[in-house]
């Protein structure tokens, strides 16, 4: 066992591949759970910043102890995560004059772009550890911290069988909507109208997706993903 953790802690053939298949199994992890709700850095996204990441670090180790080149061979891994941030911010999307998502994505490729750097410096406990937490933070604490809001937001699509109805739509919900975007209906019908609003939930979202469908005039309603 000493053995096999010493090899992988070496910087050799075993422990290169080592760190390159675990960079792809944790960014893989993090991206799936990011595209299972529909975000636009998902599976390869994710797998990409960690395998960069890692191959950063790595090519810097080499550097000094291969070709016996000086300076700090973390000097170049440094700047991924000040970079990184430029691939983030194209995530984040803003609706209307308060509505933002993708902080929680942005927040992951900053974090996955980390464990990579952990994976490609031989730090393999900390960036085990650290995944393990950051895939809690972004599913059982989700689930928490929508619990704790008295009456939370959630997002929805919903289009209409024509442009005429918003109005409609707009009083039938009344004040429980607290932002409302026109969009062109995903369903390609011309005559047909898209809404994505988000509303005050008062009861459950089962509960008000079926008050949604149950609108003479309204086609599709369905949940926009959530960060």
């Amino acid at each position: 066992m000493n053995t096999i953790l010493q090899t992988l802690s070496d910087f050799n053939i075993w422990s290169i591949t080592f760190r390159i298949l675990l960079a792809t199994v944790i960014g893989g992890c993090i991206g799936s759970e990011r595209g299972r709700h529909g975000r636009a850095a998902g599976l390869r996204t994710h797998i990409l910043v960690c395998l960069g990441s890692t191959m950063t670090v790595m090519l810097g180790i080499y550097s000094a102890q291969v070709l016996g080149l000086g300076g700090d061979p973390m000097r170049v891994s440094a700047q991924v995560v000040s970079g990184i941030g430029f691939l983030g911010a194209g995530t984040i999307l803003t609706r209307g004059h308060s509505h933002i998502t993708g902080l929680t994505t942005a927040a992951g490729l900053w974090t996955t772009a980390c464990l990579g750097l952990a994976i490609g410096a031989g730090f393999y406990f900390g960036a085990v550890l650290a995944w393990l937490v950051m895939t809690l933070a972004i599913t059982v604490f989700t689930r928490l911290e929508r619990t704790a809001k008295e009456h939370r937001v959630d997002t929805y699509y919903v289009e209409l069988d024509d442009i005429a109805r918003v109005n409609d739509f707009s009083r039938e919900m009344g004040s429980q909507i607290t932002s409302l975007q026109v969009f062109k209906a995903k369903s390609g019908i011309p005559s047909h109208i898209g809404l994505e609003c988000a509303i005050k939930e008062l009861d459950d979202s089962d509960a008000m997706l079926e008050h949604l469908r149950a609108i003479n005039y309204v086609v599709i309603a369905i949940p926009v993903a959530e960060n």
